[in-house]
């Protein structure tokens, strides 16, 4: 996204795609968006594959994207943005704020991460801090990453102990998924999936999910065919 502060520079206004599967939310945020003289918005999407499309068609200068939504969610929309447009430059708003998500949601390149709950105020905050490349992270997200951060070191030996359907299920909890998700992509039933989580709480001698996913993310694991059982 070569053009991301030209378009601003030439325009005067920060160019903003929105992305949510709730047409009321998105029509909220596109009046709030107009009614500003420094924020213009180029285009709305319903779900992932569409913000995809858009952001390659539109080439906005920030994308305010939900998580939860049909067809593809938004960590995997943001992922594949970021693969194919690595300069983008994206803020979460969503009313989620379980650890996973925010993790997740990180992990897969969001710089900014608000609660939908925010004020005007802190969205207009956020969207100029994500395109001056910066973080802006709720104050809820940013307290619990700064707890489980502080705990990274205690699980430094614990890979090798990790089976490799594990590893492969810890990739995915790092990813913000539910037990019912994972059991989708691993080809497994839910109860397996469960039994396979607490061999991993176990193993890590963590107490949570979210801890579980934190060590992943720390470890960057990623799934690869070694650790994806034939």
């Amino acid at each position: 996204m070569s053009n991301l502060n030209t378009s601003q520079n030439l325009h005067g206004r920060i160019r903003i795609l929105i992305v949510d599967d709730h047409a009321i939310v998105r029509k909220g945020l596109a009046g709030f968006i107009e009614a500003r003289h420094d924020l213009e918005l180029v285009a709305e999407a319903a779900n992932g594959a569409e913000a995809i499309e858009k952001a390659r068609q539109t080439q906005p200068d920030v994308i305010i994207m939900d998580l939860v939504m049909p067809e593809m969610d938004g960590i995997t929309a943001i992922t594949e943005i970021k693969n194919t447009i690595p300069a983008a430059r994206v803020l979460v708003l969503t009313s989620f704020g379980e650890d996973e998500k925010i993790f997740a949601a990180i992990q897969a390149g969001a710089q900014g991460y608000l609660l939908k709950d925010s004020s005007p105020e802190e969205l207009v905050r956020a969207i100029q801090q994500v395109y001056l490349g910066e973080s802006y992270l709720h104050p809820i997200a940013a307290r619990r990453v700064i707890q489980q951060l502080s705990q990274k070191q205690r699980f430094q030996t614990a890979l090798p102990l990790l089976t490799k359907r594990e590893r492969e299920i810890l990739t995915y909890l790092a990813q913000g998924y539910s037990n019912q998700e994972i059991a989708q992509r691993a080809h497994i039933g839910e109860k397996t999936v469960r039994f396979h989580v607490s061999n991993i709480l176990a193993k890590l001698n963590v107490e949570t999910r979210t801890q579980a996913a934190l060590w992943a993310l720390g470890k960057d694991l990623t799934p690869s065919e070694d650790d994806k059982p034939g």
